[in-house]
């Protein structure tokens, strides 16, 4: 039996290990999964996103991977599974297989072509209408960074919290102007609606601006921090999240970089998680390419200044 469908709170994004030979290490991803459920404050969790490496995914192995995960967590918490096709026919048919698979809701990533050629705003109403009616599940609207081709107006973002199927939005403009005036927009005609940030490389800048949570990669590795920081927000103890996101500061770093979340640095995450323990190898599908030596030296110095483990990751 299902749980009851919570938007609000620390969503992890969820890698998905790989044995050496890049086949889906399914007893890794069962374990990686039932250590995160049962954390304090996590919600669901999500497959198949970019920290997922959904890209390197057939589409076919992005079911199993939700299928692996559902079952990892015997209905203790919802599955919520991504989806990223190029057209409605091939969302439609990839969003049934991910809730015959048992996804609860459905994260919608724009298509490809949009951030090459752009869009009409009645493409994307009809997109997520089609994926809505199709699977019949909630949607998350993955919102993409505002300097793409993909960027959602903060007036399509309205109208698309007015679809009934819509649930939540995963935030990731990276802009902070236009993030402002995204949340404000979305607020003034659906406030019930879950808005969550997905900016890892910024978690406290982006928390402070009235989001109900966060639904960020990052939560792999870092999962009780993450719900921490949540907490310090919620409670109004700025002292307290800002020492908080001083000891996130360090890993952020050296995941992260200067930039923002990239295949690369989903790659360095997972020599991090690995480092700590929640994995047993930081195996990456190409054309990502594993951290170099340089590299993994940063790594493993933050995870062992932070004094993460398997046990204390949480």
């Amino acid at each position: 039996m299902s749980v009851e469908l919570d938007l609000k709170g620390l969503i992890p994004a969820i890698a998905v290990p790989f044995n050496e030979d890049y086949s889906i290490d399914a007893p890794g991803l069962t374990r990686l999964a039932r250590w995160l459920a049962p954390l304090p404050g996590i919600k669901a969790l999500m497959t198949n996103g970019h920290t997922g490496e959904v890209f390197s995914l057939t589409p076919r192995e992005r079911a199993e991977v939700t299928r692996i995960t559902v079952d990892a967590v015997d209905g203790g918490i919802p599955i919520i599974s991504s989806i990223v096709c190029e057209g409605i026919t091939d969302a439609v048919e990839q969003a049934g297989w991910a809730k015959e698979a048992g996804a609860q809701a459905l994260d919608i990533m724009p298509p490809h072509h949009w951030l090459r050629f752009g869009f009409r705003p009645q493409h994307v109403i009809d997109y997520f209408t089609a994926i809505g009616e199709g699977a019949g599940l909630p949607l998350v609207v993955h919102v993409y960074p505002a300097w793409t081709k993909s960027s959602f107006s903060s007036e399509l973002l309205a109208e698309l919290a007015q679809l009934k199927y819509v649930h939540a939005f995963k935030i990731g403009t990276r802009e902070m102007n236009k993030y402002a005036r995204d949340v404000k927009a979305i607020r003034a005609v659906a406030p019930q609606k879950a808005l969550l940030t997905c900016h890892d490389e910024y978690l406290l800048a982006s928390l402070v601006q009235g989001v109900d949570g966060a639904l960020v990669g990052f939560a792999s590795l870092i999962p009780g921090l993450i719900k921490d920081l949540l907490d310090a927000v919620a409670a109004g103890d700025l002292k307290r999240a800002m020492a908080i996101q001083g000891l996130i500061d360090p890993l952020k770093d050296a995941v992260y970089g200067d930039g923002e979340p990239t295949g690369e640095a989903h790659a360095c995450m997972k020599a991090a998680m690995a480092a700590a323990g929640v994995i047993d190898r930081a195996t990456v599908r190409p054309p990502t390419i594993a951290p170099s030596a340089d590299e993994l030296v940063r790594i493993e110095a933050a995870v062992a200044g932070a004094g993460l483990s398997r046990k204390t990751a949480a």
